[in-house]
């Protein structure tokens, strides 16, 4: 069996493709008092818990081998692969959402292709970009060589119409935010949204 990440920190195994890695690598379901099978992104829920990994492939995997039967040791009702998926999908993403809305609120949001492409010639230069996924194809490589360019990582995962919601405006192509404490966890959430669709 594989293993990722410091072999000193809790491991648990992925039910679909039995890879041992960090817990906190993995995706965390629960069980509720009905046996149903839950989603526990934050991993602060009670009880026992099963992991995947962030992959909709072994997500599916476990499902379709019945492993979470296997993991609590008896009969469980499961979303079907597909639902469960999605469910999950719209929970990362919304993680996503959530934490540039309180970037914003504090202040540390830049919005729209123009403003983030000054923010990164500036003195002080942001501490992450983020493209819309749906952006047009010469203004998104316009903004990824300005930020490759000045040594400021970016990502994408939100659509220009997500990003206008958020800031209360029309929708926006990219957004740079401020250096701090969002910055890795902004990163951490993309990647784990991208992961677990496959675009990783």
């Amino acid at each position: 069996m594989a293993h990722k990440g410091n072999p000193e920190a809790p491991q648990r195994s992925c039910l679909g493709c039995r890879t041992s890695k960090d817990k906190e690598l993995l995706i965390r379901f629960v069980q509720t008092p009905e046996m149903e099978i839950l989603p526990d992104l934050e991993k602060r829920l009670p009880g026992r818990g099963a992991y995947t990994c962030f992959d909709k492939r072994c997500l599916v995997a476990a499902i379709e081998q019945r492993q979470f039967k296997r993991s609590f040791k008896h009969e469980v009702s499961v979303m079907p692969a597909e639902q469960l998926v999605e469910h999950v999908r719209q929970l990362l993403h919304s993680r996503i959402i959530g934490l540039i809305g309180l970037a914003n609120k504090a202040g540390l949001i830049t919005g729209g292709g123009s403003m983030v492409s000054d923010a990164l010639k500036s003195k002080k230069k942001p501490g992450l970009v983020i493209i819309a996924t749906d952006v047009s194809e010469a203004i998104g490589a316009k903004i990824i060589h300005a930020a490759a360019a000045q040594r400021v990582p970016y990502r994408t995962g939100v659509t220009k119409d997500d990003i206008g919601a958020i800031l209360g405006k029309a929708p926006r192509s990219a957004i740079a935010v401020a250096s701090g404490g969002f910055v890795a966890q902004l990163v951490r959430a993309v990647d784990r949204y991208r992961n677990f669709l496959g675009e990783v």
